[in-house]
Parts: C-alpha cells; structure tokens; sequence
C-alpha cells in the first residue's frame, strides 16, 4: 500500500480539525473563522470568501472575507448582480440545483477562465484572480452556505485534490453553520425592529429612497468582524427580482437572516412597474421575520426528520401526548420515541423549553407584550 504524501496528510489532518470544529457547538462567527484558518494552511490561496446562505432559496444571508480578501468590500455589490443577475453554470444557483458540491472555474472550463461572466467582469479585472474553487454546503433540506477561495496570476490553478478536498469538507461545513445559527441565543439588550424599513432601488442601482431605520438595519447585518458589505445581500434580491420580472424565474426573492444580536430578519424584494426612467426598479424590504418563518429553518437546523417536524409542529400547537399520537395515527409510546429524539437534537429536556428553543427566546419572552402602532412589540 502506497505511503500517503505529506501533502495528503495535512488534508486529512485538516479535515479532521474542521469535523472536530463543527461538533463543538461553536457561535457561527467563531466556526467560520477557525475553519478558514485550517483551510488557508493546507491550501495556498489569494483570498477567500465564506457565507451563509437561506436554504430555501440559496441567496446569500451572510459573508465573512478571509485571507487577502478581508476587509475589501469593493466588488461585493457587483458579485452580487452577476452571482443572482446572470444565468451561469457555476453559480451557486445553478450547482445547488444540479447537486455539484465542488468545483474549480480552470479545471471546469479547461482553462478559458474569461468565458464566465463573474470571472471575465470582477475576479479578472477587479482582483486579478485567475482561477477560482467554489463548494456549496449542503444536505437534504438545502444549501446553508458556500465558499470561494481565489489565485492571483502567479499561483498554480486550484488541483483536483484540493477540489475534492474541499468537497469532502462539506458536511462539516453544513454541520457547523448549522450549530453556528442555532448556538446565538438572541440578546437581552438587542435592539428591536420599530417597524419594517423599505428601500428603493433605481434601475441605475442607486438607492432612491429609503426609510426611517434603513441605514441602521444595513448595519445592524454587518457588524460582525471581516463581514462583507451589507448592500451584498440586498442587490443579491435586487438582481434576483428583475429576473423574476423577465420571467427567468418563478418566485420573489426572500433571505432569512441572523443578526449578530440573535433576532432574525427577513429581507424580500419585488420589481416596481413603471415607465421611462422608473422602469426597471426594485423595493427592497427589511423586518423581523415571523415566528412562521422561523420554524421551519430552525427545523431543518436541528437536522429533524419528517416525523419529528410533525411532531414538533404539534408541540407548539400545544397538544398533548394523546392528542399527537390521534392526529398522527401512532400509538402514545411511539410520540414519547420522537420527542425524546428531537429533545436529544434540540439540547432541551422539556416541552416549554423546546417552544422557546424553536423561536430562539426571540418572540416566546415577548408573548402577552402590546403591539405597538408600527406593528411590532412595544418593548
């Protein structure tokens, strides 16, 4: 049996420290930064991006620069337009939906590097990036994030063994965002939502107008450290609504975010009709998310099978024992099985605790709370 290369050790020890990493129930923050630190020692590169992504609709919810690419910002809003605006084989779209986890832009297109959009009008001319390495991670319930790691003209194209090492990577990277999300419990002293703000985006993709709040929402979704421009994620929807208004695409754009303070927003957009130079704009839509919107995410996180979603749903409808195994046509012991499973995956030991697990002590502390005339909770 062939001796492994030193180079393959120090994948696989690699390998080993990000799946040691993903089942430590890290802060998201914590687990991307550690990870693209073991990535960068085993895997020359000229910069990296990491981000999070909705599992629903594969839009970017988040990003986290590493190596040479942190703290610029400067092409963010034009990766966003071409990643959501343009029909592209490599996009993260296009590889969640043929089910790629990996791939190398040089390998993928025997060189001619220039022939895809993104590479051609930003990576080339903007960084002088020559080759690119993208993996999607992934599992039965969607993609939960991505990365793309970069070489500039000097460097070698990204290996086939550096591919499928980051392909084999994945999982442990779909496992560690996952508990990334579920581990920020949302914060006493968070600031709350008065009320959902809108943004308008002109066909020149200038912000038009703007409501009370909107400037400090776009902050609030870029206040952790190496986070990329906010305005990333609501060109990604910008760019992803005007396909829907070409008939490119069959839904609304929507992205479920997580603050760095806990609460969860969502952000949705939709084209604007209009004549002359108002044609072709975009409203821009930024509020707390539902508890309705929540769950089902917070769901796949806990990584629940159909029953134990079933079960849960139940749960929070406040039915009993009895009353689940009836609606669910199983014996009473069968419900007890499921609920000491999802207990087990939610890391609570009580009904109550896992309501309040579900919703993320976002909207359970605030029940019984007044509404105040904007909507939202009055404290």
């Amino acid at each position: 049996m062939p001796s492994l290369t030193g180079a393959e050790l120090a994948l696989g020890r690699a390998r080993s420290d990000i799946d040691v990493m993903s089942r430590a129930g890290l802060p998201l923050h914590r687990f991307m930064d550690e990870a693209a630190s073991t990535i960068e020692r085993v895997i020359p590169i000229s910069g990296g991006c990491l981000s999070t992504l909705d599992p629903a609709t594969a839009m970017v919810s988040s990003t986290r620069k590493f190596a040479g690419l942190s703290g610029n910002n400067a092409g963010d809003v034009a990766w966003a337009h071409v990643e959501y605006g343009v029909e592209d084989p490599s996009s993260i779209e296009a590889m969640v939906r043929s089910g790629t986890t990996a791939l190398g832009m040089h390998l993928s297109l025997d060189g001619a590097v220039e022939s895809s959009v993104r590479m051609a009008e930003l990576m080339l001319p903007v960084f002088d990036y020559r080759d690119e390495a993208r993996a999607i991670f992934h599992d039965r319930h969607g993609a939960w994030g991505a990365i793309s790691v970069f070489r500039g003209p000097d460097d070698a194209p990204f290996s086939r063994q550096e591919l499928d090492f980051l392909a084999a990577i994945a999982p442990a990277f779909t496992r560690g965002i996952r508990a990334g999300l579920l581990s920020q419990l949302s914060a006493a002293d968070a600031e709350r939502a008065t009320g959902p703000v809108v943004m308008i985006i002109d066909s020149a993709d200038r912000l038009a107008q703007s409501s009370p709040g909107a400037a400090a929402q776009l902050e609030r979704l870029s206040n952790a450290p190496s986070a990329g421009d906010p305005l990333t994620l609501v060109h990604a929807l910008v760019a992803a609504a005007r396909r829907y208004a070409r008939c490119e695409a069959d839904h609304l754009p929507r992205i479920r975010v997580r603050t760095g303070d806990g609460i969860w927003l969502v952000l949705h957009a939709a084209p604007l009709g209009g004549a002359a130079d108002r044609a072709g704009d975009v409203v821009v839509t930024i509020e707390e998310a539902r508890p309705q919107e929540v769950m089902g995410l917070v769901a796949d996180a806990f990584g629940l099978t159909a029953r134990e979603r079933d079960v849960t749903t139940q749960v929070l409808r406040g039915a009993d024992t009895k009353e689940i195994a009836a609606a669910m046509h199983v014996s009473p012991y069968t419900v007890q099985d499921h609920l000491k499973s999802i207990f087990d995956k939610a890391g609570v030991a009580s009904r109550r605790e896992l309501v309040s697990r579900v919703y993320f002590d976002q909207y359970v502390p605030r029940w019984g709370v007044e509404v105040a005339p904007g909507g939202f909770f009055a404290a």
